[in-house]
């Protein structure tokens, strides 16, 4: 196989946002150890799957005796199993090789780890000191991972809900602009229609400002994307003005935008508090604490992190209440505007139809 430059590596490989602690900590050496995998060796993203599963079992052994020399080398074993887990998916994305089983691989050894780190670092420190406290520990732990997962799947599904409407919203108008097109028209004849002429462009500026709102909204959905979006459909001597589905987040919150740019000139997501910093905080730098420290140390760092990951996500379900918010407000404005605009004859017909399917398309509500 053909060599790659390390440039190419973090160009294929590197997400557009990650987790602060994948940006610092790990992203440097992970796109070096891919790139000399993927050039010199054929080992494949399932293999080290199944290694980061390994050394994270390892980490666990660890915790499980207790000792403070053994949770400095749990630590450490946490850390490479996270390393390695990492290189799994940049070893897939730059080889081309993803694949359902292995992603399956990759959620179910993660979920694996965490519950037998969890149980094996809290149930060596309740055997050490007689706490009963690491035991409820344990199981706030368990929780609140399995939370934020829970939380993150549901969020997915609502969001992809939503483009699929907006989607549907965008088709509608682009229908019927093209049938509001005056004769003569490239889209009114294209659709064997003709379009009917109108008295000014008010209409069409409507619908166009409409097409032009739901392309920008789902464009936006893709980072990369957006970085290119361009303002369509606008009239000539017409400023309309700019909409997305976090508008009332930004307006209630303004500090946000510049704060989001920040971070993201750094490819950091604004999510600061996530499953990867609580995992980490748990794993790697509670056990190290309580080695140098006192035991109580996994306790404190643990409790203090849960709560950071619980207003995270906390702010994630608020912040997508309004989304939703700012969905309807969009989407009802199209519908009304394309019921405003629809055109007459036998097109009235297929604005009913319109109506209807718009009716089923907003149960999301």
């Amino acid at each position: 196989m053909a060599g790659f430059t390390l440039d190419e590596v973090r160009a294929r490989t590197l997400k557009e946002r990650d987790s602060w602690w994948t940006v610092y900590m790990v992203d440097p050496i992970a796109v070096r150890l891919v790139r000399s995998i993927a050039g010199r060796t054929s080992i494949t993203p399932n293999q080290l799957t199944v290694v980061a599963l390994f050394l994270g079992l390892g980490a666990a052994v660890c915790f499980a005796f207790g000792y403070w020399q053994l949770l400095i080398l749990g630590a450490l074993l946490y850390y490479l199993c996270f390393l390695v887990d990492c290189m799994d998916g940049k070893l897939a994305r730059l080889t081309g090789s993803e694949t359902l089983f292995g992603a399956w691989m990759d959620y179910v050894s993660d979920r694996f780890r965490v519950l037998v780190c969890v149980v094996a670092l809290m149930g060596g420190q309740y055997r050490e000191t007689g706490h009963v406290a690491f035991v409820w520990l344990a199981l706030a732990v368990v929780f609140l991972d399995m939370l934020r997962y829970l939380n993150a799947l549901q969020v997915y599904k609502v969001r992809r809900e939503m483009r699929s409407h907006l989607a549907a919203a965008l088709e509608r108008a682009r229908a019927t602009l093209s049938m509001l097109e005056p004769e003569g028209d490239d889209t009114g004849s294209a659709t064997g229609r003709g379009g009917r002429t109108m008295s000014d462009g008010g209409e069409q500026a409507v619908l166009r400002h409409g097409i032009g709102v739901l392309e920008q909204i789902l464009r936006s959905q893709n980072e990369r994307e957006a970085r290119n979006q361009r303002t369509a459909g606008k009239q000539p001597d017409l400023t309309l003005p700019k909409v997305d589905l976090h508008q009332e987040f930004r307006n209630r919150f303004p500090w946000y935008q510049r704060f989001w740019a920040a971070l993201n000139a750094r490819r950091i997501r604004t999510h600061l508090v996530g499953g990867i910093e609580f995992q980490m905080a748990v794993f790697v730098v509670a056990p190290i604490a309580a080695a140098l420290i006192a035991p109580e140390a996994i306790g404190w760092i643990t409790a203090f992190v849960g709560v950071l990951l619980l207003a995270f996500e906390i702010a994630i379900i608020y912040k997508l209440w309004l989304s939703t918010r700012d969905f309807f407000r969009v989407v009802d404005g199209i519908d009304g505007a394309l019921r405003f605009s629809g055109p007459s004859d036998g097109a009235e017909e297929h604005g009913r139809d319109t109506d209807t399917d718009t009716d089923s398309q907003t149960t999301v509500r």
